[in-house]
């Protein structure tokens, strides 16, 4: 395959990507990553993650080095198998980085050095604590770890305060720290599917929370700091932004007012 030959195959109307150069890979086309590829010093997003499971013929342990040459958002889905290890001084361009039902058991520490990483997505793996140096991402502002194996709610987010988005649902954490106070600029927080039994009075701090998912876990009540998260909607008449479906709440949840 050459140069010209991949070209082709670049597009710039993907309305995800506005006015982007996006090169897509993927499914039987994709047996071996093309050294022709690190010649597009013009390409802003590579996308090679298949859209069926059973097309994809290979699984990469590691980046090839020159990737971070041109790509800014990287979608490597499906794409490694159990491990995957990032050289420090590659992708220090990357604002988003999707890694989404690969198998890995860790990430990297040097998932830090992705200073201007703005959106990370881990989920659909085996995790169960994250690096501690994730806490340098200060770029970053949505976080998505659902459906993985986390026990406790991980460490190095609670420094993340910047952080607007974070997903953790279908995970098994019991506990949700009194630290979650620090991520004030949180809009949306999920926490569906998890084996929490109480929620911390702090989690009031939360003022900018626009939708909050607590569902499906082990809540009997709910803290009266509640009141204080003015911005959900908890009126079925206007779609609410809120859910507690699933837990054995011993009286109906308090009405924002």
């Amino acid at each position: 395959m050459t140069c010209g030959s991949l070209r082709l195959y670049i597009e710039n109307d993907d309305p995800d990507y506005p006015g982007m150069k996006k090169l897509k890979l993927q499914g039987k086309d994709l047996e071996v990553v093309p050294e022709e590829l690190f010649m597009l010093k013009d390409l802003e997003v590579l996308y090679m993650s298949p859209e069926r499971q059973p097309s994809l013929s290979f699984k990469m342990s590691e980046l090839p080095p020159d990737i971070g040459t041109f790509t800014e958002q990287l979608d490597l889905r499906r794409t490694f198998d159990h491990s995957l290890y990032i050289i420090s001084g590659v992708l220090v361009n990357l604002r988003v980085l999707l890694l989404d039902t690969n198998e890995l058991s860790y990430l990297p520490e040097e998932l830090g050095n992705l200073r201007y990483l703005e959106k990370l997505s881990v989920s659909n793996n085996r995790l169960r604590q994250l690096p501690k140096r994730l806490s340098e991402l200060k770029r970053l502002r949505t976080l998505h770890l659902a459906n993985n194996l986390f026990a406790d709610f991980p460490k190095p987010v609670l420094k993340m305060r910047q952080l607007e988005f974070l997903d953790l649902c279908s995970n098994q954490i019991d506990t949700l720290p009194e630290e979650i106070k620090y991520l004030d600029q949180l809009e949306t927080l999920l926490l569906f599917d998890n084996r929490l039994s109480e929620l911390p009075a702090e989690i009031g701090n939360l003022e900018r929370l626009r939708c909050l998912w607590i569902g499906d876990n082990y809540l009997e009540n709910l803290p009266h700091s509640f009141v204080e998260l003015q911005e959900l909607i908890w009126s079925p008449l206007l779609c609410p932004s809120v859910t507690v479906d699933g837990n054995p709440l011993t009286y109906p949840p308090p009405k924002a007012s």
